[in-house]
């Protein structure tokens, strides 16, 4: 396929611009027809994405982390419709959480991710929409990839990004969850879920998700399959310092589905609004807050495998 590279050499604490000619020649190596392009600041992959695309580029390859990915299946989007449906979303990982990747057992391995790359193989890729409000007060949109959620999460975003990730992402994420904890209360927030009455949710976080992980390695929604059409939705509910420091492992593992104040249900829209600020994690950024709506969009575009 004719593969265009957006990369984020800021990524892995700028690790990925300083390798980028050892990278580049493993590419070269394995793939033929190809350009690479770096992206300079914040949704500058949005634009080089949709830019590849429309040059007749039949994959696009996020070098980055889950924010990178995020802004380049942004990027497969124009005025409310996707660009290409054909056309494939490619990663080779180099970010320090590694959300996205998680779900598909893929490691920071480049040699693996490239061989990828030169495979035939796509699979249908479920894409997800989000309208929120932005910090300016101003209605918004943005498409995500893996996981949009809002509550502590928001919170634990604006903690981490505001830190360096040199512990990695698990270790950054976890301090970032524990900063948030000594501020955070639940908040009761206004759900709807599809077609079903409007409900009252008190949330300590609401996930909505595409993929399985989210917070650098917490495997929220374990049944999640990125291929299927659904949202898997995950509340939780009361959750506090035990559950998130000595019960950690089962948040890691999956295994939290099962206590009390977890909640699982699909959906294929979801909206939720709530009379105090509650902020929105989106693939791991934190863009805005409630009201929002996330609808999912069954296979939009595919997904290099």
């Amino acid at each position: 396929m004719k593969t265009f590279f957006v990369v984020n050499p800021k990524s892995a604490n700028g690790a990925t611009g300083r390798r980028w000619a050892e990278l580049a020649a493993s590419i070269a190596r394995t793939l033929s027809d190809f350009r690479v392009e770096f992206t300079k600041g914040p949704l500058d992959a949005v634009q080089l994405t949709r830019t590849a695309l429309k040059a007749g580029y039949e994959c696009v390859v996020a070098v980055g982390g889950d924010g990178t990915i995020n802004e380049v299946t942004n990027g497969f989007f124009e005025d409310g419709r996707v660009l290409n449906p054909n056309a494939a979303l490619g990663v080779l990982p180099r970010g320090t959480g590694g959300d996205f990747r998680k779900t598909f057992g893929w490691e920071l391995d480049a040699d693996a991710a490239i061989r990828r790359l030169k495979t035939p193989d796509t699979r249908p890729f479920d894409v997800g929409h989000l309208v929120f409000l932005g910090h300016d007060g101003k209605p918004q949109t943005r498409y995500f990839a893996n996981i949009c959620s809002f509550g502590m999460s928001g919170l634990v975003d604006q903690e981490v990004n505001q830190t360096s990730k040199a512990l990695g992402g698990k270790v950054s994420f976890m301090v970032g969850s524990l900063k948030a904890l000594t501020r955070y209360r639940d908040q009761r927030v206004r759900v709807t879920f599809d077609d079903r009455p409007l409900e009252e949710v008190m949330v300590t976080t609401l996930s909505v998700a595409n993929g399985k992980y989210f917070g650098g390695g917490m495997k929220v929604a374990p049944d999640a399959d990125v291929s299927d059409g659904l949202f898997d939705v995950v509340i939780w509910s009361g959750y506090g310092f035990t559950d998130f420091v000595v019960r950690s492992q089962s948040i890691y593992s999956g295994a939290h589905v099962k206590w009390r104040g977890t909640r699982v249900l699909r959906a294929t829209r979801v909206v939720a609004e709530c009379d105090e600020k509650v902020l929105i994690d989106c693939d791991g950024e934190q863009p805005g807050m409630l009201p929002c709506t996330m609808t999912i969009l069954p296979s939009a575009i595919r997904l290099k495998v």
